[in-house]
């Protein structure tokens, strides 16, 4: 929302030294967001004046066309002679009043003006056109003024160019702050001065005699007011006070009767929407849409249209998205020139729309159509209901006084009952909630100045304002007192820590394989829990996968992405290539998060009251309606995971680095891992590692090289490789503590074994035969070698184990160290069916 500190001045009387600066410290700490102070005209100087163009000499023999003119600056000059000007624009003719800038003067950039020779003339000055003066981006022609303005005047002036703007970033519980009406009333509390409220206005009441409305739908719709407004000169402009504002607020003036319509929606915080009457077939009716309805927004879109869509019809159907935009049938026409008879041709009888809708149906609305509009933005943060009648006949008044229209005596005002809200508050609970003293007298100041109206003492009950529908408990009253008297007032004091048991099991856990994982090389990264059928499709996923089954949010941030993800697979392979084309092409990076599995008949959430602490029942059925929601931890690894360099070529990551992630995150758990071959997509088939728990049949994930295709379709580099593991299952046996490995003073003993198998036979398989028959003295088992080929036969290969024994307490002597190697052969050969090589 911008807000011109000239036009903020007409409803607060701020002191005459305020700059927009310093009112911007006053908003902030009254907590709203300003983001920038725009100083207009900062660097513009005169003398810039209204001039009147006394002839127009074409000038021929150029590329483009040029006009040597003579233009009546009054004394300006200093002379009172004509001022000769050279200049290209062609929208003007000989007694148009324009802008002149005279040599010596600093148009916006700066951009000095002086007396030049151009195209064989002098040209002491320049007419300028709105974007030369900074007034917008409108560089079609020059300004042309209304012919009432004298030769001399100060254009500066006259057209407000210097000036001081707040772009205030409004929150969408502070809707109200989406109009100059609202931003004042900050300002006056914050200074402590009146507001002049430009709602309060004299409205007739409602009658009979108003056009017909019909509302069908009125949850959708309860407040409707219509004024109509006849007799109105098509060929009327906006004068350049309102053009001005509206430029000043970055919306574009347009005709005078829409540029009314923006107008007191800027001031006021109503939407308001115009209709030619004279094609409005029939009574107005506000309902929702039919099935298969159509209709064509004044953007020129044709929209098929949702059963769930508000509209405003006719007896021909939809004329408008209500609150949202008009539609084409009914606009306000521009005024055309009549070629025959030189009169104005446009529409001369409006009819004036001031409606309340559901906050809602409209954002709804504006998202499914991907159509946001500045009626919706403020419609879906909340409008104020009692604005409605002021907002319409404050457009009436303009268009009877500008454009020389006639209010008809008919009003139509169609209102549901409103209950009145009213919220009881201890008179001491900002005290509480801030930790200083303010005193009911502040209290019940501050909430007055909101808006509210306050009774009781040490009880208060307080209405709030009609444009405020966030207040709605005491704690949201607190705030607003709080906030008023200046968040930086509030006390600094660090709360007392209530002694408690540290972090969780889980909580240590995840610490741990992040800890590890970071010491290993990776870096963290964070995605959205977002997805949609796409990425499952990318990663190849079968239509019957389960992984496909997911939570589907009712309104999404973006509608091809509306389910919460069942794999972090996705997000981080998302990451992985939004580096790579950045550059970063070798990358470690991992995450944790969590995932949403539902079931396959989810039950759905109860809604409980507001008004009190659910019930135990309530929570357990809230509980039961939420999906299971493992913690994981995912890797991707691609490009070199060890760097050439003058050393030689460096190592490029695989598998088996994806697979070595995931044993240093069940290692961080206190858990041994068993590796096997698994096929599950979006692994390659022949690189797949299925990862379980030692000792049991948990699978708790899998590692390996992605599939060619997928790495294809997500534009991965090849050989790209990644892990995703539960970390809720690697405990599921409950927390155990995570020991440090022992270091022995004694000598190591190496014992190598090399066993030949079937080509079908898991390596892990033999080496956890190895492992359980070498008993404890076995420290570490390392395989070192596969071979394939004629001497081991047709369908066999040969995996050759490094076997390290040590004791604790003691030196192993050979026989000790051979019998342990014996006793490791002996249980391979009994499991898997080996042959030791070489016997």
């Amino acid at each position: 929302m911008r807000v011109p500190l000239s036009w903020l001045r007409e409803y607060v009387d701020l002191p005459a030294g305020v700059t927009g600066r310093e009112l911007a410290e006053k908003l902030i700490r009254a907590g709203l967001e300003v983001e920038t102070v725009e100083q207009l005209g900062a660097d513009l100087k005169g003398p810039l004046v209204v001039g009147e163009v006394l002839s127009i000499e074409e000038l021929t023999g150029f590329k483009k066309p040029i006009r040597h003119c003579f233009v009546n600056v009054g004394d300006a000059n200093g002379t009172g002679e004509p001022q000769e000007i050279v200049c290209g624009a062609r929208n003007f003719a000989v007694g148009d009043k324009v802008v002149v800038v005279l040599p010596g003067a600093v148009l916006p950039g700066p951009f000095p003006i002086a007396a030049r020779q151009t195209y064989g003339q002098t040209s002491a000055g320049m007419i300028c056109s709105a974007r030369e003066l900074g007034m917008g981006d409108d560089h079609d022609g020059i300004i042309v003024l209304p012919p009432e303005y004298e030769p001399g005047t100060d254009a500066i002036a006259l057209l407000e160019l210097v000036d001081e703007v707040l772009d205030i970033a409004v929150t969408p519980d502070r809707g109200y702050c989406l109009s100059m009406r609202g931003v004042a009333r900050e300002a006056a509390a914050a200074y402590g001065l009146p507001l002049a409220d430009p709602a309060l206005l004299d409205v007739p009441p409602a009658n009979s005699f108003g056009y017909l409305v019909k509302v069908a739908d009125p949850v959708g719709c309860d407040r409707f007011v219509a004024r109509t407004v006849v007799g109105i000169d098509p060929g009327a402009k906006s004068p350049i006070w309102l053009q001005r504002r509206l430029q000043k607020m970055h919306v574009r003036p347009i005709s005078l009767t829409v540029d009314i319509t923006n107008y007191v929606m800027l001031e006021v915080g109503q939407p308001l929407h115009a209709y030619d009457r004279s094609r409005v077939d029939g009574p107005i009716q506000v309902r929702r849409a039919l099935a298969g309805e159509r209709l064509t927004t004044l953007d020129g879109a044709k929209r098929e249209l949702s059963t769930e869509d508000l509209l405003i019809c006719d007896n021909s159907g939809p004329i408008g998205l209500a609150g949202v935009m008009g539609g084409a049938s009914t606009e306000i026409l521009d005024p055309v020139v009549n070629p025959e008879t030189g009169e104005v041709v446009g529409s001369t009888e409006v009819i004036i729309e001031a409606a309340h809708f559901d906050p809602v149906a409209i954002a709804r609305t504006a998202k499914r159509h991907k159509l946001p509009s500045e009626a919706s933005k403020r419609f879906e943060r909340g409008v104020d209901p009692e604005a409605s009648k002021a907002a319409a006949q404050r457009a009436v008044d303009l268009l009877v006084l500008i454009a020389g229209g006639t209010a008809e005596a008919g009003v139509t005002e169609i209102a549901a009952p409103h209950p009145v809200r009213t919220i009881t508050i201890a008179a001491d609970l900002p005290d509480q909630v801030a930790g200083m003293e303010y005193g009911r007298e502040t209290v019940t100041r501050r909430l007055q100045e909101v808006g509210c109206s306050v009774a009781g003492a040490d009880l208060l009950e307080v209405t709030p304002p009609s444009w405020r529908p966030d207040l709605t408990d005491p704690n949201d009253l607190a705030e607003e007192v709080i906030r008023l008297e200046g968040y930086d007032n509030v006390p600094t004091r660090m709360p007392t820590v209530p002694p408690g048991q540290g972090l969780t099991a889980a909580q240590r856990r995840h610490r741990r394989v992040g800890v590890a994982l970071a010491g290993a090389g990776y870096a963290e990264v964070h995605n959205y829990p977002f997805l949609g059928a796409a990425a499952f499709d990318a990663l190849g996923l079968e239509a019957d996968d389960l992984r496909r089954r997911t939570v589907k949010l009712v309104n999404p941030l973006n509608d091809e992405e509306p389910a919460l993800r069942t794999t972090l697979l996705p997000g981080l392979l998302g990451a992985l290539r939004r580096n790579i084309g950045r550059g970063n092409t070798d990358l470690a990076i991992f995450e944790t998060g969590l995932v949403f599995l539902p079931e396959a008949e989810q039950p759905v959430a109860p809604r409980p009251a507001v008004d009190r602490r659910p019930s135990d029942e309530e929570i357990a059925a809230l509980n039961a309606a939420l999906p299971h929601q493992p913690l994981r931890v995912a890797v991707a690894l691609a490009g070199e995971r060890l760097p050439s360099g003058w050393w030689g070529k460096g190592g490029q990551a695989s598998w088996a680095d994806a697979v070595e992630a995931a044993r240093t995150v069940a290692r961080a758990a206190g858990v041994e891992l068993t590796v096997r071959q698994g096929q599950y997509a979006p692994w390659h088939p022949g690189r797949c590692a299925e990862l379980l728990v030692a000792g049991t049949d948990r699978v708790v994930g899998h590692a390996g090289e992605l599939h060619p295709r997928v790495v294809k379709a997500l534009h991965l580099p090849e050989r790209t490789s990644v892990a995703e593991i539960d970390l809720d299952l690697l405990s599921a046996d409950g927390e155990q503590p995570v020991e440090g490995p022992t270091v022995s003073g004694y000598p190591v003993a190496t014992q190598d074994v090399a066993l030949i198998v079937d080509a079908a036979v898991p390596a892990a398989e033999v080496e956890t035969a190895l492992r359980e028959g070498a008993g404890e003295l076995l420290e570490a088992i390392r395989l070192f070698d596969v071979f394939t080929g004629e001497q081991v036969g047709e369908g066999k290969k040969s995996l050759a184990y490094a076997l390290r024994f040590r004791a604790t307490d003691r030196t192993l002597t050979a026989d000790e160290a051979s019998a342990a190697r014996e006793s490791a052969v002996a249980a391979a050969l009994a499991r898997t069916g080996a042959v030791l090589r070489g016997a």
